[in-house]
């Protein structure tokens, strides 16, 4: 056996070390983006590329291929949080501008047609082999899931407080999929994620709010 197949047994299920360590990433880089580390990125990429060789083991190829998505964004995001903090600067945390959240709103609806579509015709979403019309909610879902995660990470790259109201909308579909699936560890997981960040959204507006103040005064 190898090292991408180590793992241990819990309740008669084999876990993989790389789920398990790669899951426990992904809930730190939302801690760590609550206060704007930039630790938050390198953390992702490593629980990107951790639970990239445990899809790739399980052949869970669209998995897979988000977490091969999600390692490409955290290397964008450190590039804009290390560009936006030179000479010592704080990040500059602020609302989506109008355009912006024209941008997230539509590309979350095209991008979950077209990815849909792919994942439907390809069967790289599990829903594609099941019968119609539960079939095709179950793509629509994933696809949503999909494009939302992208772009709530991508959005959070440009330090916008709006990347966290994306992950919620995520959420709202991912937690009564997960539940309704039979996949209660993901739905408890996707639970936690969820109440995470809504206290993520209220610190950054709390933060961007504070320091628009202050900017206010001191003019």
């Amino acid at each position: 056996m190898s090292w991408a197949e180590a793992g241990f047994e819990i309740f008669g299920t084999h876990v993989l070390w790389t789920d398990l360590v790669g899951n426990i990433a992904a809930l730190a880089t939302v801690l760590l983006a609550m206060r704007a580390s930039m630790w938050t990125w390198p953390v992702q990429f490593a629980g990107s590329v951790l639970l990239f060789i445990a899809s790739v083991n399980a052949q869970i190829t669209g998995n897979a291929l988000k977490q091969a998505l999600f390692a490409g964004l955290a290397v964008y995001g450190w590039w804009a949080w290390r560009r936006g903090t030179q000479n010592g600067a704080k990040l500059a945390i602020r609302p989506a501008r109008w355009w912006e959240r024209s941008m997230l709103i539509g590309a979350l609806l095209a991008g979950t047609v077209l990815v849909g579509l792919l994942f439907y015709v390809t069967g790289l979403s599990w829903g594609a082999h099941e019968p119609l019309p539960k079939g095709a909610f179950l793509v629509a879902a994933d696809a949503y899931i999909f494009v939302g995660s992208a772009l709530a990470t991508w959005a959070q790259g440009r330090a916008l407080v709006d990347f966290w109201i994306v992950w919620v909308a995520v959420d709202i579909v991912g937690v009564p999929l997960a539940f309704s699936s039979g996949l209660v560890v993901s739905g408890a997981v996707y639970g936690i994620f969820f109440v995470l960040v809504v206290i993520g959204f209220m610190k950054w507006l709390r933060e961007y709010r504070t320091a628009a103040l202050a900017v206010a005064v001191a003019r």
